[in-house]
């Protein structure tokens, strides 16, 4: 199975297909640090992430932002201090796509770069 981390988001238009039960379930596996709640009728992708302080947390925002901005896929990130919530989904489908969980792996590699 090839790694999350080595994929590219893929454009996504209105009416794509969600991801299917069987590939999430499959999928989770390379990702086990993220949950999966339903909000207002919509499956997302959510990992908190915990630093030392404000300014750890801040830096890794930047970097998810930086990541978003170059699959062009845009995550919400909530910055607090000492920790920084992210959440995925895709909002032209209202749920998620096989690209959700490829930037939730890219996501969790920016804390070992």
């Amino acid at each position: 199975m090839t790694e999350l981390t080595e994929l590219k988001c893929e454009a996504c238009q209105a009416g794509a297909p969600k991801i299917s039960e069987e590939e999430l379930a499959k999928l989770m596996k390379q990702i086990p640090d993220w949950s999966l709640p339903v909000r207002d009728g919509v499956m997302q992708l959510e990992r908190a992430y915990d630093f030392k302080n404000f300014k750890l947390a801040w830096a890794f925002a930047n970097r998810v932002a930086e990541l978003a901005e170059s699959e062009f896929h845009h995550p919400s990130i909530l910055l607090e201090w000492g920790k920084v919530t992210v959440t995925w989904w895709t909002h032209a489908i209202n749920g998620l796509h096989r690209n959700d969980l490829i930037m939730a792996a890219k996501t969790d590699a920016l804390l070992d770069s």
